[in-house]
């Protein structure tokens, strides 16, 4: 799994074209502000490490946001960061898992619509630490 991490003072997505039969129909624009903001992306070597995937990007994402003082993350579906590709069905269950788990200890998870492509606004904060690249494996 790969994730490209942002702190962002303002973040705001438009989901526009479906692009897997799968995904939820017709999704809702998402805005927040002062969130870690997560581009993640699940490669077909995770489907055999799901366990240990899943507890390194936990440990990552809390990190970060602990860094910035934030309790709101956002989730989105980045399928750019590698040539190796799961299967989209395990990746949204990692990806349920990791909200489950971040909601589960307080965090205020939004996410990107999964097998849309969405236009966004990012305002990145300029601290070195506001945008951090993570390689899972």
């Amino acid at each position: 799994m790969k994730l490209l991490m942002f702190y962002c003072p303002l973040f705001s997505s438009s989901p526009f074209k479906q692009t897997i039969s799968e995904a939820e129909p017709h999704p809702s624009p998402i805005e927040t502000t002062n969130a870690v903001v997560i581009f993640y992306h699940v490669e077909k070597e995770d489907e055999e490490r799901q366990k240990k995937v899943l507890n390194k990007a936990l440990k990552n994402i809390k990190w970060l946001a602990n860094k910035f003082g934030t309790k709101k993350i956002v989730l989105h579906s980045f399928n750019h960061l590698s040539t190796s590709k799961s299967d989209p069905e395990i990746a949204r269950e990692i990806i349920k898992e990791i909200k489950r788990r971040l909601e589960g200890v307080k965090y205020e998870v939004l996410e990107t619509p999964f097998g849309w492509l969405n236009a966004w606004t990012m305002s990145v904060a300029g601290e070195s630490l506001a945008k951090v690249f993570k390689d899972l494996t």
